[in-house]
């Protein structure tokens, strides 16, 4: 994997090889942050299911203030703290809980985030959930982006947040959300 736009282009990033994840295919990735260009520069960015911190990485490659990633698995987490360190990134903040207990941290810590993106195991099927949750706890600035990594049969379905694009890519669907007023 590597970092495809921004001021670290063409940076390897590791961790295509981690047990239990599943790495965005540069494709997919690049097809996504074509769609978020625009709302990368100065933003606050939640990763919360890191894997190898592939998302979060080109989000500060393309302009974002701060990334906050978050994996429960170790390797993850080591991984990800490698991959920020090799290419000199301070703009990144790494954190071990399960998706529950980071959101508690962050409404606890009053942080809220312009973009959000949610690829947790596909088996889980708890984007929903998640989406909800982001609301309920107020994490979410006004016109915030979600971005939603699921499986091609999974259909989401979420009234508190406007349909920005969806598209399918394989095996997979990504949902991008927008949040228009913060409940």
């Amino acid at each position: 994997m590597r970092v495809i736009s921004g001021k670290l282009k063409g940076r390897v990033i590791k961790g295509y090889d981690i047990d239990g994840t599943r790495p965005t295919m540069d494709r997919v990735k690049e097809s996504i942050f074509a769609m978020i260009q625009n709302y990368l520069s100065g933003s606050v960015v939640l990763d919360l299911f890191s894997g190898s911190g592939n998302y979060g990485i080109e989000a500060i490659s393309n302009g974002a203030k701060m990334v906050y990633f978050n994996d429960h698995n170790n390797k993850c987490i080591k991984v990800i703290k490698e991959n920020l360190n090799n290419a000199n990134i301070k703009e990144g903040k790494v954190l071990q809980y399960d998706y529950q207990e980071a959101l508690s941290y962050f409404k606890k810590n009053n942080i809220a985030f312009d973009l959000v993106f949610l690829d947790p195991p596909y088996k889980e099927h708890i984007i929903e959930n998640i989406l909800d949750l982001l609301t309920k706890k107020n994490l979410l600035n006004n016109g915030a982006l979600v971005i939603c990594e699921v499986s091609k049969e999974l259909e989401i379905s979420n009234t508190s947040y406007e349909l920005f694009k969806k598209r399918k890519y394989g095996d997979k669907k990504v949902y991008i959300y927008k949040l228009i007023n913060n409940q």
